[in-house]
């Protein structure tokens, strides 16, 4: 793994949730998932009551996570990370599902039931907005 991708895996690692984009039906699709990472690759967890993981099947898609909602504004630097690759379908195993934490009762309106995918990164993308910086601005008189 390149020095970008271990960094974004663990950027990854200190957020739970994220978002999950791909096409479904010919239309663009994002959905929001719980991720772990289990030997370098990000394994989601989603409702499968909305199909959202037969449409990921064999296909490539992306996924985004970032510290937005959890970094105050000002004192701590911004990122997000994004990596994009194919999705199959997977059971995880048992020690695996447990690392996930407590899975939602509903999702609109409807019992909750997990589906898994494994995505295999193959391109990774790490952003970040640094409020550190110190950047002299000088107005013209």
């Amino acid at each position: 793994m390149s020095t970008e991708e271990l960094h974004a895996i663990d950027l990854l690692g200190r957020v739970p949730y994220g978002r999950l984009a791909t096409s479904m039906r010919a239309l663009p699709m994002l959905t929001v998932a719980r991720h772990i990472v289990i030997d370098g690759r990000v394994v989601l967890r989603m409702h499968s009551g909305l199909g959202h993981h037969g449409a990921c099947d064999g296909a490539v898609v992306a996924y985004g996570a970032d510290n937005f909602n959890t970094a105050p504004v000002g004192t701590e630097d911004l990122w997000s990370v994004q990596f994009t690759g194919p999705a199959r379908v997977v059971e995880p195993t048992p020690a695996q599902r447990e690392r996930f934490g407590p899975a939602p009762v509903e999702v609109n309106g409807e019992p909750f039931v997990p589906s898994y995918l494994w995505l295999e990164p193959h391109f990774v993308t790490v952003h970040t907005l640094d409020f550190h910086a110190s950047r002299q601005i000088r107005n013209a008189a």
